[in-house]
């Protein structure tokens, strides 16, 4: 059987620099020197970028409004053997930007896609902002209705993980007013700015003392991404664990009545040992 891959050409995923060129990775550069062709959310912006580095342009524009018609045809350029680099306008494609589309299509047709990975302004704020980075969920951009938005940040009020957002310029002082309202003014968070610029800014905060200072020490310029901390887990109910502990141990012994306690009530077994010794 023929193996259909080795005819196809390869899909490229290629991050490039969100603000700083000297971000962009080695590996980068060559597969865009060498692809057949690259898939441009914005020609223009690539076009320039592509001439940074000495490459020519073999532009298709690929955005979120021709992404179903641009499809096939670009399937039927990579079953003829041509390779692709999909590049979104910045950082990697994909995050708040279209292709996934096009990913799995190619994946469906058994064509390879390979990730080029680089500069991501969601993970680099992440980074930074002095938050837990265990656990966290991207959220991208938020409704820009403000009932839709509020509605959205609702459902994320008791969200253990650290959150991560974009925001136009536009948006974020009524973004950050929202989040106030849905999360607790207290709720700590970090607003980024111009990461990789001359101007980058990483603020850090309460959500009331950032939505203070906005217009201020935070300039409203540039494209910003919002961090915000995760809601704490609520704290064990002992009193409850007495209860739990108190009807089990009627059935069990006593080393099985505290292990099935801790695991209803989430209290550790030593707190609940001293609990019950007490």
């Amino acid at each position: 059987m023929t193996d259909t891959r080795a005819e196809c050409g390869k899909l490229y995923i290629v991050a490039t620099p969100i603000g700083n060129f000297a971000d962009l990775t080695e590996r980068a550069r060559e597969v865009l020197a060498a692809a057949e062709v690259i898939a441009a959310e914005d020609t223009r912006h690539t076009r320039g970028l592509l001439s940074r580095i000495g490459a020519e342009s073999r532009l298709i524009a690929y955005h979120e409004h021709n992404e179903t018609e641009r499809v096939p045809e670009l399937l039927r350029r990579l079953a003829r053997g041509e390779s692709i680099a999909l590049v979104s306008d910045a950082g990697t494609p994909l995050i708040s930007d279209p292709g996934w589309r096009l990913v799995s299509a190619a994946q469906a047709e058994g064509i390879t896609v390979v990730p080029v990975p680089g500069a991501c302004a969601a993970v680099a704020a992440l980074s930074a902002a002095g938050l837990p980075t265990d656990h966290f969920v991207f959220e991208g951009f938020l409704p820009r209705r403000a009932s839709a938005r509020a509605e959205r940040l609702s459902r994320l009020r008791d969200e253990h993980r650290t959150l991560i957002f974009y925001e136009a310029v536009h948006r974020v002082a009524a973004t950050l007013a929202a989040m106030s309202e849905a999360f607790g003014a207290e709720r700590r968070a970090a607003v980024a700015r111009e990461l990789t610029k001359i101007h980058e800014q990483i603020a850090t905060g309460s959500l009331a003392e950032l939505t203070a200072r906005l217009g201020g020490d935070i300039p409203l310029l540039g494209e910003f991404v919002i961090v915000v901390a995760g809601a704490a887990a609520a704290a064990p109910d002992e009193t409850a664990a007495r209860r739990v502990y108190a009807l089990l141990v009627q059935e069990l012994d006593p080393a099985a009545a505290l292990r099935l306690t801790s695991a209803i009530t989430g209290v550790a077994r030593n707190d609940l040992y001293r609990l019950v010794r007490t």
